[in-house]
């Protein structure tokens, strides 16, 4: 057997393994654990058990498994086998099974003991999936509680691995150093241009690094898409072959990129399903386009999306190691060395951003919470509790959150729980819609949404082909045939009612059934309660109700990427007994005014909306409270200086209600309601004296005390009532100057002298006093003087303290 790195691991792993019965091990990229690892714990004997070893992807479970049965000289199925979905190679004498990560989890909710299982391996461990937390946290309740003798492993190449070991009860940590072979790191000279497609750049290095070197190249980009544009962008030397790699390829396809060229160099274009795990043949050079996709799931929206982002030094780690398997190698790098400092360290692990349904409906089955197993990290509350409101909603939990069960029949299909409850409702016709909805869409983006058109490609390919202009992607259909084959093998009983298409959507989104908004724009709300929208020129642009299948999960306003048209009785069919009248009363922003309605609800939607002719008061009052918030409080004069009378008395100690703007849209609860009758629009508000209600804050003996501290008004000699202001730095009324002939003492609130205004009788301020007798002796003879020429038919005496207060001009004479 070829030495590798590993081996000088092996002696101290094994010896861990037998003293503790659990170890963490850590490995650099091609140091070979992944395949000397199982077979040297076989070799030592360490259990009579089986050795069952956890891969992250199909790809590299097969791959483990044959390349390890190789080693023995023999095929996979004998001592060395493996277990996918769809697939199995295993035997009565085999030892060691390689699975990917999501069998471990029904093998233990089949089986809680693992019996027959000796040791559990967990295969690259950092890229911390979904499954892989959730089964180690799984693997060491059963330790403790049934198996102290079941042997667990933790193998990564870039883990953070002291958590772990704590985790798993301080466990022994392994380090094996150094690489199969050593790589040479190149970085870019200066950063890519901001308005750079990854695409080009990434086509331009592969030219670069085909002319520099010798060998099979491996690209690394996120996605499918990428990975077809730069394939159409590269022109290559004829000895070069190029292979995409990417999960949704058919096996063959994959195997294809995997083995070694047969002449010519191999140049092979992959998603992330290359990083780990895999060894592919004659690869000396790697180019990392510095790019990562993930899942990432929104609790508000309910919705995941994929997110590009920049990758990880983790995974920068080890992409490079790829080079470093076979022989010495090269690594591109499409960012620069001081870019490097600003990556992160880790990608995040799954449980912190995918869609928790799954976990919740496992852990329900388990009859834990989170917080009950040793997960190495914790479900965001938010996400963990929208997986259980969409478990209730499919009836798979019941009030307290225990699974009913419909619930354990959905565990019992290899499905997400949505397409599963689609699948156990509607029996085997559904098993293609669930394998349709389960894979990526077989027809380009450029297709139109319509999910019946991936029916029709499905149903008859060549008729479709001759009669659609969308691409097809034959392989993807492929797929999705031997998956519904499977899948209907699955299904228990068969439901007597056909069903559509539209109705087999719902059943698996009963929350995202669409109702197109008022209005052209083709934008629709869901049952759920979300927005979403489509492309104007599609045709179901203008349909008036569909099913949501697939968004790009834009927790703001979701774009529809995959729907199907359902009609109203289709809907009524299905959740008739969920469908209810309702009166709703609510304030409308963009009309300005109370809306009264009766509705036909299912959920957020309104299947039928009329005028709600008899709404009570109280309820218009109750929503117009909202519009008050909204439009905010505007006082009159009157109430304005209300409101300033109350403000002086609470400033001198008094205890008054506040009555500040701020204080007083905060209580319009208990202030405002009663007065609000007949008051429904914007206009109506505008013209809404608040006085009364303003008055009613206070109890009779405080009116009292501000009618007696602040008094509204002052009474005039002509015994007229002048309202006071309270508003400026001293009380303030504002009236005729004659009406103060004869007054010969200053106006008082208290002892408070007014600020006095005198007014000429065109209404011109012609005088502002806080002295009326010193005004009489002094500046009177010079306004005298000025008015006389002004007014002459208006009273203008020597002594005013003489005269007596009037309105009125002099009387004519005859």
């Amino acid at each position: 057997m070829t030495q590798l790195p590993i081996h000088d691991a092996l002696d101290p792993l094994i010896s861990a393994l037998r003293t503790t019965s659990r170890a963490v091990l850590q490995a650099p990229p091609g140091a070979g654990k992944t395949t000397v690892v199982p077979l040297a714990m076989l070799d030592a004997g360490l259990t009579n058990g089986r050795i069952l070893m956890l891969e992250p992807r199909r790809l590299a479970a097969r791959a483990a498994a044959e390349r390890m049965a190789q080693t023995l000289g023999e095929i996979a199925g004998q001592t060395v086998g493996y277990r996918v979905r769809g697939e199995s190679k295993t035997s009565k004498s085999t030892r060691i099974e390689v699975v990917t990560e999501g069998i471990l989890t029904r093998m233990i909710q089949s089986d809680p003991e693992l019996s027959g299982i000796g040791a559990v391996i967990f295969d690259e461990f950092h890229e911390r999936s979904l499954n892989a937390d959730f089964g180690l946290a799984l693997c060491l309740e059963i330790c403790d509680a049934l198996r102290d003798d079941l042997i667990l492993l933790a193998m990564s190449a870039t883990l953070d691995a002291e958590p772990v070991a704590a985790l798993m009860g301080n466990a022994p940590m392994i380090t094996s150093e150094g690489r199969a072979y050593p790589v040479e790191t190149r970085w870019l000279d200066k950063p890519l241009p901001k308005n750079t497609r990854l695409e080009e750049a990434t086509a331009r290095q592969i030219t670069q690094a085909v002319n520099e070197t010798e060998g099979g190249v491996l690209v690394f980009l996120p996605g499918e898409g990428e990975i077809r544009r730069t394939q159409s962008l590269l022109k290559l030397p004829s000895n070069c072959t190029v292979h995409p790699l990417f999960g949704a390829m058919p096996f063959k396809e994959q195997q294809a990129a995997i083995r070694p060229a047969k002449q010519g160099r191999k140049v092979v274009l992959a998603t992330s399903i290359a990083e780990t795990s895999l060894t592919i043949q004659d690869v000396r050079v790697v180019i990392d386009a510095g790019r990562a996709r993930r899942a990432r799931f929104d609790p508000g929206s309910g919705m995941s999306r994929l997110v590009t982002e920049r990758v990880t030094r983790a995974e920068a780690t080890q992409r490079q190691g790829r080079a470093g398997r076979v022989a010495e190698g090269i690594c591109y790098r499409l960012w620069t060395k001081g870019e490097e400092g600003a990556l992160l360290p880790f990608p995040p692990a799954e449980i912190e951003a995918a869609d928790l349904t799954g976990l919740a409906l496992e852990l329900a089955l388990w009859g834990a919470a989170p917080t009950d197993l040793a997960l190495l990290t914790q479900p965001n509350p938010g996400s963990f509790s929208e997986a259980q409101s969409v478990l209730h909603m499919l009836g798979a939990l019941d009030g307290d959150n225990r699974i009913t069960a419909h619930g354990k029949s959905l565990t019992k299909l290899p499905l997400h729980p949505r397409l599963a409850h689609m699948l156990a409702t509607a029996g085997p016709q559904a098993a293609r819609m669930a394998a349709l909805l389960a894979a990526r869409d077989p027809l380009t983006r450029s297709a139109p949404v319509d999910l019946s058109l991936r029916i029709e490609a499905l149903t008859d390919l060549k008729s479709f082909t001759d009669r659609r202009p969308y691409a097809v992607n034959r392989a993807a259909l492929h797929s999705i045939r031997d998956e519904a084959k499977r899948l209907r093998k699955s299904a228990k009983g068969s439901d007597p009612i056909p069903r559509s298409p539209a109705e087999l959507a719902a059943l698996a989104y009963p929350d995202r059934i669409g109702l197109h908004r008022k209005g052209d724009d083709p934008r629709f709300v869901l049952s759920g309660g979300k927005g979403t929208v489509l492309n104007d020129e599609d045709p179901l642009a203008s349909t008036r109700l569909i099913v949501v299948t697939d968004t790009d999960g834009n927790p703001r306003e979701a774009r529809i990427r995959q729907a199907v048209q359902i009609t109203e009785g289709q809907i009524r069919d299905l959740f008739g007994d969920q469908i209810t009248w309702q009166d709703n009363c609510h304030w409308s922003k963009r009309e300005r005014r109370v809306i009264a309605r009766r509705q036909e609800m299912l959920g957020a939607i309104a299947l039928d909306d009329r005028i709600w002719k008899d709404a009570p008061d109280d309820a218009i009052a109750q929503a117009m409270l909202h519009g008050v918030r909204d439009l905010g409080i505007t006082l009159s004069p009157a109430a304005q200086r209300f409101v300033a009378r109350v403000k002086l008395i609470r400033t001198a100690g008094h205890e008054l209600p506040d009555m500040t703007p701020d204080a007083l849209l905060s209580t319009i609860d208990d202030w405002l309601l009663p007065h609000l009758s007949g008051v429904k629009t914007a206009d109506h508000w505008k013209k809404f004296d608040l006085l009364d209600a303003l008055r009613t804050r206070l109890d009779w003996n405080q009116m009292q005390l501000v009618d007696k501290l602040a008094p509204a008004h002052f009474t005039t000699p002509l015994d007229r009532k002048i309202p006071i202001d309270y508003s400026g730095e001293n009380p303030e009324i504002i009236l005729r100057l004659q009406e103060l002939f004869g007054q010969t003492t200053h106006p008082l609130v208290g002892n408070t002298p007014l600020r006095v205004t005198l007014l000429s009788p065109g209404q011109k301020p012609v005088q502002t006093t806080m002295d009326i007798p010193g005004f009489w002796a002094s500046s009177y003879a010079d306004v005298r003087k000025d008015m006389r020429g002004r007014y002459p038919k208006h009273p203008w005496p020597e002594d005013p303290t003489q005269a007596d207060p009037t309105l009125r001009a002099k009387r004519r004479k005859h």
